[in-house]
């Protein structure tokens, strides 16, 4: 798998990565997830299917992988499996995010699956307990669904205390995740973060898909200026594949299965080939819950949405939905 720089962080990632949010706890807002995962959700079973999705993973090339400390027990399942493997440090690239925390008692039915505080208290508490699963595995700390409102970025104790552990090794790259239709404005003020003179933010994460296009010119304009950039809900959380059965999305399918015909591949592959033809995308995260779909995947790499295959490409790019809709229905979507 073709591998590159993540901005200019020193970090190497591959084009496709491994994030864990939807095998790390046993509920997730992921289309069709009923059926991916075993009947019995119990930690150890869990542990067993991410195990063999890092391990599918690790043979296909993937370099990095994505967690946070609100993924039930992801960093656990990650820590465990690169001990009981002795993957060497320099084989896999490592982000991990701080600000929610996990609190679904392993139900799929929990009234409150997280509960967010971005604060210099829950930064430090949840660096500790990431480093002392992680320890110098640990390359890439982001704050989760850092917003213009939440406040985040005029609390100036945080942001040196971000900056400090970048300077410290702790981590080697200080990071953010976007979410919802505000987020736009979002990395517009991240860009400007400082600390004494330097940039506070290596790299940004941020939901991109054929529903969601909206934040291409802003992303690009980061990666231009030497941030990194990761692609997250590619899928559109189960939208963007044959796991939709929404009545609602019954047109969307149907352009998705004329377009895949079109290019001899799955709808789920050219979901995520139209993200790949972006040159200022470092890295676009698989989320998958099996190893059959983290093969499809991969197997995106090998489609091409140019020459003839233009028509669909331009296709594609007439599903965009308004960003507020879009997320206004990503809100109402199931966890399962």
């Amino acid at each position: 798998m073709t591998e590159r720089a993540l901005g200019r962080t020193g970090l190497t990632v591959s084009r496709i990565g491994l994030g864990l949010a939807a095998v790390g706890r046993p509920g997730y807002i992921n289309l069709g997830r009923a059926n991916d995962l075993p009947r019995s959700r119990t930690p150890d079973a869990l542990f067993r299917r991410t195990a063999d999705l890092l391990e599918a993973a690790r043979e296909a090339g993937v370099r990095y992988v994505d967690v946070a400390r609100s993924y039930g027990q992801a960093e656990e399942f990650l820590t465990r499996w690169l001990r009981d493997r002795g993957v060497p440090r320099d084989a896999l690239t490592v982000g991990s995010k701080w600000g929610y925390r996990y609190t679904g008692d392993w139900r799929v039915d929990a009234p409150v699956h997280e509960e967010k505080e971005l604060s210099l208290p829950r930064f430090r508490t949840q660096l500790a307990e990431t480093t002392a699963l992680l320890g110098d595995r640990l390359d890439l700390y982001q704050i989760h669904s850092a917003t213009a409102e939440s406040g985040v970025f005029a609390d100036a104790p945080l942001l040196r205390a971000l900056v400090a552990g970048r300077h410290a090794g702790t981590y080697r790259a200080v990071g953010l995740t976007l979410s919802g239709p505000t987020s736009a404005r979002t990395l517009e003020i991240a860009l400007a973060a400082r600390v004494d003179g330097e940039r506070v933010f290596d790299t940004v994460q941020a939901t991109f898909n054929v529903l969601e296009p909206s934040l291409a010119p802003v992303l690009e304009a980061a990666h231009a200026e030497g941030l990194g950039v990761i692609v997250k809900e590619a899928l559109a959380n189960g939208r963007l594949t044959a796991a939709n059965t929404r009545a609602e999305d019954g047109r969307l399918l149907q352009t998705l299965r004329d377009v895949a015909a079109a290019c001899g591949a799955g709808i789920d592959q050219v979901a995520l080939a139209f993200i790949l033809e972006r040159p200022w995308v470092d890295v676009v995260l698989s989320g998958a819950a099996t190893t059959a779909q983290l093969g499809s995947h991969v197997g995106a790499l090998g489609v091409a949405l140019d020459g003839a295959a233009r028509g669909p490409l331009a296709t594609l790019a007439t599903l965009a939905e308004p960003p507020a809709a879009y997320w206004e229905t990503r809100a109402s979507l199931p966890w399962s």
